[in-house]
């Protein structure tokens, strides 16, 4: 049910809530030739936060920290997982049966394939991926 697990960076951007913020950073992205891998936006009060994962970090950070003030990349175990029931299950059962803190979670969809990603921020990121590898088939 997983099939691969993986340390990745997410770029994280932190900025003042307001129309237009996932228009102008997937401006940025696609003008750099960036793709977006994963995406999580929300807000909290007055504040937005984007959580990326992408195919060239590295190319659009510097673009990003131009119009952005916050802007950091963090640790995540990104997990390729089998589109079927109890997949989730088996991810999230073996951290909880191993003490490790899920802070957050979440999964792209699959579109005509078999596979979703699951990106994680835990309390022991090297530790969950090494749990959680044990069961790549």
């Amino acid at each position: 049910m997983i099939k691969s697990v993986t340390i990745g960076e997410e770029i994280v951007v932190t900025t003042k809530n307001k129309i237009g913020i996932l228009a102008d950073t997937s401006v940025i992205m696609a003008n750099e030739g960036v793709n977006i891998d994963a995406l999580l936006g929300y807000e909290v009060g007055k504040t937005a936060k984007l959580l990326f994962i992408t195919n060239g970090n590295l190319r659009i950070l510097n673009q990003l920290k131009k119009k952005y003030k916050k802007i950091e990349e963090t640790e995540v175990v990104v997990a390729e997982i089998s589109n079927n029931p109890g997949a989730l299950k088996v991810a999230a059962t073996e951290l909880k049966n191993n003490k490790i803190d899920i802070k957050y979670v979440y999964i792209t969809s699959p579109y005509r394939g078999e596979s979703s990603r699951m990106i994680l921020q835990t309390s022991d990121n090297e530790k969950a991926m090494v749990l959680l590898s044990r069961f790549v088939s």
